[in-house]
């Protein structure tokens, strides 16, 4: 859209078509033709020019859109409390952020998420955006900014250095709401799957090798657990994204800002969103912080490293179905090979894996941004900002896949199970407390010299009748549930 004024004069136009499809904008590097139509202005069509770098704008995630008119909104309210603005401008700039809350004009957000400037372009876009709206709504024309000026009214006692930083904890507040939900679900899914398998034995590995017994219900309820705990932690590291430092302005001295406006702002945006929001205690020290960006990001670094475990772990649980451990089946989604008949692959646990090894890879670029930044601001929140919304995103749209087309569709091989529990030298530690450490290590190592299995080896020596050995085999005493 910002090309229309290229294009007009590229095709030689009259200058009545030109005025008639633009207005004319201003700002610190001069004039410039603005399509007629945009609620953007000037600042945002440099922005459109210079950040020309990726496919993804403000736009690409809703909720981030809808943050900053929630903090616009919070701002204004608090700035109307102090007795700055005025009640008329208020109720014109209540109503464009109550819109694009609603999900409206999201087609105006059109700066790149990668931009220079520490998130100047995208601030300046929303200012532009929201005016042209209350304007519009308030029965003027866009542009007509006498009446509500983006500067003047739109970033009132606020800069991009606090605005941009709390937009972005409100984004990842709100998709964290989202991201939890489905967590909770894949969770249950393993959960279900672990009451379903409670009593089918098997032999738990270590390193690679036989272990002792367990059941695949323990596997999967263990499985369920992980991400329990990866869901309390995601849960608990919201508390550094509700701290806010709006009030700061451009370094957290809150000059520009009213007194007793940062107080009233975090009290609005508490109540706009619903979240436990609060004002940093030191403003300086905030805006220049990045320990809510750190945290968080660890925090689905976290969840990434206990699936991309749990994906591996369901793999190799599926190797087979001839040659390898075959205990499990994963759902048939699609032939495995171009050239290899028969073949299907473990394709869900090998696509969460990649999302996973993508969003490590994402917690290291917020550590390197948050580590980087100069004195009394970071520069590097939009990179920060990009790989914190794209790993939400990944886990969001991923996780119920996974569940669907992958979790509520295994099933066991119970023969395969038996044969390795028949065969597994590792049921001889549960001898221990009856043959004793050295008659159990003398078995198992006449089994492995001998390839039989421990219980056949025991059945031979006549070292315990059938009654015992049916105890001993007893799933509840075998795994600890009794």
């Amino acid at each position: 859209m910002y090309k229309t004024v290229q294009y007009l004069i590229l095709f030689g136009l009259s200058v009545s078509t030109l005025n008639a499809q633009t207005r004319t904008e201003k700002d610190l590097l001069g004039e410039k033709q603005i399509p007629a139509n945009a609620y953007y202005g000037v600042q945002t069509a440099r922005a459109l020019e210079n950040f020309q770098i990726s496919s993804l704008t403000t736009q690409s995630y809703p909720d981030y859109v809808k943050a900053f008119a929630m903090v616009k909104l919070a701002a204004a309210r608090a700035n109307a409390d102090v007795g700055r603005l005025k009640k008329d401008r208020l109720a014109a700039i209540e109503k464009a952020c109550q819109a694009v809350i609603d999900g409206k004009y999201h087609d105006q957000f059109l700066v790149d998420l990668y931009q220079g400037g520490a998130g100047t372009s995208a601030n300046m876009n929303v200012n532009e955006v929201l005016a042209n709206i209350a304007l519009e709504l308030s029965g003027h024309k866009k542009g007509e900014y006498q009446y509500i000026e983006p500067h003047d009214d739109l970033n009132m006692g606020q800069s991009t250095n606090d605005v941009y930083p709390t937009a972005i904890k409100v984004a990842l507040l709100l998709h964290n709401d989202k991201l939890l939900k489905e967590a909770d679900l894949l969770a249950k899914a393993f959960h279900k799957k672990g009451d379903e398998f409670k009593d089918i034995l098997k032999m738990g590995r270590t390193e690679g090798q036989d272990a002792v017994p367990m059941t695949v219900g323990q596997e999967f309820h263990a499985f369920g657990n992980q991400l329990d705990a990866e869901i309390s932690a995601l849960k608990k590291s919201e508390s550094f994204l509700c701290e806010q430092n709006m009030g700061a302005t451009a370094i957290g001295t809150g000059i520009t800002a009213s007194p007793g406006y940062a107080e009233k702002v975090a009290a609005h945006l508490a109540k706009i969103t619903g979240k436990p929001i609060v004002m940093s205690k030191d403003l300086i020290a905030a805006t220049t912080s990045q320990q809510g960006f750190v945290m968080y990001s660890s925090t689905l670094k976290s969840m990434a490293v206990a699936l991309a475990k749990i994906s591996s772990d369901l793999i190799i649980l599926a190797s087979g179905p001839r040659t390898g451990f075959f205990e499990i089946n994963l759902p048939a989604l699609q032939p495995g090979s171009s050239i290899m008949p028969g073949k299907v692959n473990p394709v869900m646990p090998e696509l969460m894996n990649q999302l996973c090894f993508k969003v490590i890879g994402n917690d290291l670029t917020v550590t390197m941004a948050a580590q980087s930044g100069l004195l009394q601001l970071n520069a590097f929140e939009p990179v920060e900002a990009i790989a914190m919304m794209e790993s939400q995103g990944l886990f969001f749209k991923a996780m119920p896949l996974f569940r669907k087309n992958c979790i509520d569709g295994i099933t066991v091989n119970k023969d395969i199970l038996a044969h390795y529990m028949d065969r597994s030298v590792g049921v001889v530690t549960a001898l221990n407390p009856i043959l004793g450490y050295e008659k159990t290590t003398e078995l198992a190592k006449e089994a492995l010299a001998t390839n039989k299995g421990i219980l056949e080896l025991i059945r031979e020596k006549k070292l315990l009748t059938e009654d015992q050995i049916k105890k001993l085999l007893d799933p509840a005493t075998l795994t600890g549930q009794k």
